[in-house]
């Protein structure tokens, strides 16, 4: 799915409507570049999980963890990771296969550590309007995301 944004409120908005669908053990991979949106996404994420605390990027302490109203939001920032050692130390497996929801920023860096199911948000500034984003959901894997995406598209067509 596709949805064009027209500023950082509508960005947040479609975060929070993607949250309250969310469920433990949900995994979403947040891709964009620098300024993208990606904190101001998963800020809107944890509203809809009725987290009540500030959300910021986790880019120094790699992790920040948010009580939602049901249960946690792991916020993980793989920006700094750069050695499988330090990626080791992160028991990452416990966030993935646990009792919150993850959502991760540059995955990239943790590639072969993510699990094989999950949903992907890819955030892309547009040049003409700089508040406005190209963002495209959908999942990777055995196909278990694709009643939650329909069920957001409904959200966004209403």
């Amino acid at each position: 799915m596709e949805i064009l944004t027209g500023n950082f409120s509508e960005t947040q908005q479609l975060g929070q409507s993607l949250g309250a669908l969310l469920q433990p053990g949900d995994v979403l991979l947040v891709s964009g570049d620098l300024g993208a949106g990606k904190t101001t996404f998963i800020q809107g994420l944890a509203a809809g999980m009725g987290v009540q605390a500030q959300v910021t990027s986790p880019t120094f302490t790699i992790i920040h963890e948010y009580q939602g109203s049901s249960f946690p939001l792991y916020h993980i920032d793989a920006y700094r990771l750069e050695r499988a050692d330090e990626i080791n130390e992160l028991g990452l497996e416990e966030y993935f296969y646990g009792d919150g929801v993850t959502a991760v920023e540059w995955a990239e860096k943790i590639k072969e550590w993510l699990p094989p199911d999950y949903l992907y948000v890819k955030l892309e500034k547009m040049s003409s309007h700089p508040e406005q984003r190209r963002i495209q959901i959908g999942e990777r894997g055995s196909g278990s995301y694709a009643g939650l995406i329909e069920e957001l598209k409904q959200i966004c067509r209403s």
